[in-house]
């Protein structure tokens, strides 16, 4: 089968599309024949070989995809072969990776596709999905009527935080630096779109919530944003981190005085009731409509590397998804 492999660590240079061995079904495992993949920043860390899994050379990179299920092995009983499913892991078993036409992995993260999500949507859940849910609703516990602001909304991750976060009854105020990335978050859903806060923007961003502050704040780069949101959230908010690319120096009397809460949220800590919980509410917001995922560019499983580069430089708004008509 035709695949993206990689023999030695690197930069997107690394990443080769070639022929490997096909894969077959074990005991409790699914082969998926896959017709896209979704391209997640952990992935570019991971080809790195310096990120907190280091996977044995040579691997097949890609956690998130979306297809139709070609082979089941014994003991299997959440799908059957034909299914529409997606794949959505925290700490499931692969034998391989998702940039393949085809993968193999343990039942209990292949999940049913609702037959109006495309595949390429499918296969932008997974990890943005559920990092959303969790960061959502395991960390913050946003109430119905709360305000949730979140500080870069154009991402993958960001966009369906915003359709969430709405589909549950709160008000959303979504953050982007470029005009399409302003009207992908408006077209997710959120009440209000404006640029990224900064020190300067503080005052006006408090008039939106009456001088209050966001009762949420969903951050992506905490080493730039994290002291402007402890000035900006209201008092005892919570602060979820998702992301973050160095350190920053901050005053603790901040946090002090509005005794708010900093969580920092990392998907691989979900215990496994509360990855089924996430599945759950995923599963049922698919269905209703209220999450949509939004891609942004697809690129053939071939150029790979040109997605990894163009994540990196953050061209582009909404989910990088590889297909795979090859």
């Amino acid at each position: 089968m035709k695949a993206i492999q990689v023999t030695e660590f690197g930069g997107p240079e690394k990443l080769v599309f070639t022929d490997v061995e096909d894969v077959e079904a074990g005991k409790g495992e699914v082969c998926v024949r896959l017709f896209a993949a979704g391209v997640n920043p952990a992935d570019a860390y991971t080809l790195t070989g310096t990120y907190a899994t280091v996977p044995q050379l040579p691997y097949i990179p890609g956690v998130d995809g979306a297809g139709i299920v070609e082979a089941i092995g014994e003991e299997v009983s959440n799908v059957r072969v034909g299914d529409r499913v997606f794949i959505a892991s925290f700490k499931g078993r692969y034998h391989s990776g998702t940039f393949a036409q085809k993968v193999v992995c343990d039942q209990t993260i292949v999940h049913p596709l609702p037959e109006h999500v495309s595949f390429e949507q499918g296969a932008a859940l997974g990890i943005p999905a559920l990092t959303a849910y969790r960061a959502l609703f395991q960390r913050a516990s946003v109430k119905p009527g709360q305000t949730v602001l979140i500080h870069g909304a154009s991402g993958g991750v960001g966009l369906q935080a915003v359709q969430m976060a709405k589909s549950h009854g709160a008000k959303v105020i979504g953050t982007a630096s470029k005009p399409e990335g302003k009207r992908l978050v408006e077209q997710a859903g959120a009440d209000v779109v404006i640029d990224h806060v900064t020190e300067a923007t503080i005052n006006e961003t408090l008039a939106l919530t009456d001088g209050k502050g966001p009762d949420v704040i969903i951050e992506f780069l905490a080493n730039v944003n994290l002291e402007t949101d402890l000035k900006l959230i209201a008092p005892f908010g919570k602060i979820v981190v998702i992301g973050n690319r160095g350190s920053i120096e901050i005053n603790p009397r901040l946090a002090m005085q509005k005794e708010c809460d900093i969580l920092g949220t990392a998907l691989w800590n979900a215990r496994q009731d509360e990855y089924e919980q996430s599945i759950h509410g995923v599963i049922d917001m698919l269905t209703r409509g209220a999450l949509r995922p939004m891609i942004g560019t697809i690129l053939p499983l071939q150029k790979a590397s040109q997605a990894f580069e163009q994540q990196a430089r953050g061209i582009g708004n909404g989910k990088i998804v590889l297909s795979f008509i090859i």
